[in-house]
């Protein structure tokens, strides 16, 4: 009753109810939490999650069981490097992703984590995929969880190596592939470019190596650096350089010089490089203006093609004062 001074605000002592002893120290299970807040993609329920996984079933289905699965489609092929290890050196590699499928309930481990890590500083979104979806996806591949998407690359036109060297002064240096058909020696390649200041690659659009998973990979970053061009026809894309006043150079065993006699280094040039076995094309030798040769010692046939490109180009550089 209001007023009432008699009333007491005590409780009965006989009650189990009281002051409480908090139980946070009871158990240490209590104390430890769930981490942080995991992306918005990997959240149960959540629309962002529903929209990656209707994006999961959009994807293209690939083909391959290598840890690299390419998309059917000609020029919006996309590819997947899938597998942990994979993944992470992918990544580590600067391998520009478009996603990163995780497997739901994946078990994490350092990979996992790193994963995840490097996606997030790189602005890779994040999508969950049921296991079956990411089986679909690898056609069976071993992916362990997760895959990396990678999208088709955007090639320039042979013609956009030569603007960039005039638009920085700079004396235009062009590196042309023929046959070339491993993506591991157009990564070494764009990466002796990169080193030796090349301003950039050109490949054939057919029967030849383009910019995969395995060819990034290789170029441990450079082809983030140093763009790739495609030819339709290799020699009419020679004949245009030489129009624009290029001294095209090709690489060959049986080269009518040596590569000491190369005397144009400092002028605009092509090099041209062909493939270990076979060597330059017909065509393409009759339309370079000279043909140079590494020294090599007694028994040595060839060299491998990103080891040749090497050779050539720290050659130019040097002469070059570069």
């Amino acid at each position: 009753m209001a007023g009432n001074s008699q009333r007491r605000n005590k409780r009965n002592p006989g009650s189990k109810k009281g002051p409480q002893v908090g139980t946070g120290g009871h158990s240490r299970r209590a104390l430890r939490g769930k981490g942080p807040t995991p992306p918005a993609e990997m959240r149960k329920g959540h629309a962002k999650q529903r929209a990656a996984n209707a994006a999961a079933k959009r994807a293209a289905r690939p083909t391959g069981r290598t840890g690299v699965a390419r998309g059917r489609g000609g020029k919006g092929t996309v590819e997947l490097v899938y597998g942990r290890n994979s993944v992470v050196e992918a990544l580590r590699a600067g391998i520009p992703g478009s996603a990163l499928y995780v497997a739901q309930f994946i078990d994490s481990d350092d990979r996992v984590r790193e994963a995840l890590k490097l996606a997030n500083e790189m602005s890779i979104p994040l999508l969950e995929a049921p296991r079956p979806e990411l089986d679909r996806l690898t056609e069976g591949g071993h992916h362990q969880g997760l895959a990396l998407q990678i999208p088709a690359y955007e090639y320039a036109h042979p013609d956009d190596l030569v603007e960039v060297a005039h638009d920085n002064g700079e004396v235009p240096l062009v590196v042309v592939l023929d046959g070339i058909t491993d993506p591991r020696n157009l990564g070494a390649v764009i990466r002796s470019a990169a080193a030796f200041g090349a301003h950039g690659v050109v490949v054939p659009e057919r029967r030849a190596a383009g910019m995969t998973a395995g060819a990034w990979k290789t170029s441990a970053g450079a082809a983030a650096r140093v763009p790739v061009a495609r030819a339709s026809n290799l020699r009419q894309v020679l004949e245009a350089y030489q129009k624009q006043g290029l001294f095209v150079v090709g690489l060959a065993a049986d080269g009518t010089d040596e590569l000491a006699e190369l005397s144009t280094a400092d002028e605009p040039l092509v090099i041209v490089i062909g493939s270990e076995g076979k060597g330059l094309s017909r065509l393409v030798t009759e339309t370079c203006d000279q043909t140079v040769a590494i020294p090599m010692a007694a028994g040595n046939e060839s060299l491998n093609a990103g080891v040749a490109a090497g050779i050539v180009l720290y050659e130019v550089a040097r002469r070059r004062g570069i």
